[in-house]
């Protein structure tokens, strides 16, 4: 397993089966800069490791993932860098929830039949830190299952970390809204596969977090009519730096593709507009109880409480239950330092105010 330690360098996306990772390469016409042949490379020859193993794995487990029952799961809905990774892991601290792990997320394909394997090489390795906030992780912390879905439906705006000169796209899978029948049912498909193969591992409802699922409420709620929502929303400023370091950081090492010479600003800007667009647009679809929305900035100095209020909310049960433990992981985070920013230019932030007006407005921030 010395190669899936060597998967940080490349990012998350090499979970792919040799049969699709062609297929994407093939799709965006075998566009791969020159420069990044150390990266495209491991990423082959993780593709037919994988394909060696899916088919064990399919042998091994088929039937019993064909049968496995899924449970509803709870939503972490935000953009990315909004605080969605610190109320995820928050939430996971009750030990009635599961979680789908880093290496589950980044093989979705082989997980089941190399989960001992992964948990021998887990205990020898030591927790790196992520670029983009200084968080811990292992291949046993949380993931997200945006990352499994780009493998195993090729349909994902991830992809377009990647090969971002066809970024817009794979940001029609932000939203799915301008996209065929055809194409959603294989995600959906795809998503239900990866939800039965974790309840093979866990039984519990799980607590699921990818920042693209905040577009995605009417989809989600015709797959899991009875799913829970928490939805946090941080100021916008700090959004756009911390997603500046984000694209700059995890996101570079996921290439093979050189950018287009504009960068990654007005992507980051339209993906923001399109996700609140679609989710300030589907949210009264959620019935009355299902959806919780806090602030970044509340969470932040009031963690037990506002975790306490999400309970209450959406009415799950036992909130003493887990507040002891919550209270020690709080506890733990004492010395955890985030990253400062860099104040945004007062044309940037009037660009801003512009492209992103009804946000500032729907989540009560000030755009100057």
């Amino acid at each position: 397993m010395k190669q899936d330690t060597d998967t940080r360098e490349v990012g998350s996306l090499v979970g792919f089966t040799f049969r699709d990772w062609w297929r994407v390469l093939r799709d965006n016409r075998f566009a791969v800069s020159r420069r990044y042949w150390r990266r495209w490379m491991p990423v082959t020859l993780l593709s037919l490791r994988n394909s060696r193993f899916k088919r064990k794995e399919d042998e091994q487990f088929g039937e019993e993932v064909e049968k496995a029952e899924t449970k509803p799961p709870l939503f972490v809905l935000g953009h990315w860098r909004s605080g969605t990774t610190l109320l995820h892991s928050l939430l996971i601290q009750d030990e009635r929830f599961t979680y789908p792990n880093l290496f589950q997320v980044t093989f979705p394909h082989i997980f089941l039949s190399m989960a001992e394997v992964v948990e021998r090489q887990m205990a020898r390795e030591e927790a790196e830190r992520r670029a983009m906030d200084n968080v811990q992780v292992t291949y046993n912390s949380p993931g997200e299952d945006e990352f499994a879905l780009a493998v195993l439906s090729l349909r994902s705006p991830t992809l377009a970390w990647m090969f971002p000169r066809r970024e817009q796209h794979y940001d029609r899978y932000l939203t799915f809204q301008d996209v065929s029948a055809e194409e959603v049912a294989i995600w959906k498909a795809s998503f239900i596969d990866f939800l039965k193969k974790l309840a093979c591992c866990d039984a519990r409802p799980p607590v699921l977090k990818s920042p693209p699922h905040t577009a995605r409420i009417r989809l989600l709620l015709e797959m899991f009519p009875d799913a829970r929502f928490v939805h946090i929303s941080r100021h916008p400023h700090q959004v756009f730096r911390s997603t500046q370091k984000l694209f700059h950081t995890a996101v570079a090492r996921a290439l093979v593709q050189t950018p287009p010479d504009d960068g990654f600003d007005e992507g980051i800007i339209r993906r923001y507009r399109q996700m609140y667009e679609a989710y300030l647009a589907e949210r009264s679809l959620i019935p009355e109880g299902r959806l919780h929305e806090l602030r970044f900035e509340d969470l932040e100095q009031d963690m037990l409480g506002q975790v306490r209020a999400i309970y209450d909310h959406l009415e799950l049960e036992d909130f003493q239950q887990v507040e002891p433990k919550l209270s020690q992981y709080i506890d733990s985070m004492s010395s955890y330092k985030k990253n400062l920013h860099d104040p945004l230019p007062d044309e940037l932030k009037r660009h801003l105010a512009e492209a992103w007006g009804p946000m500032f407005d729907a989540f009560g921030y000030d755009p100057s």
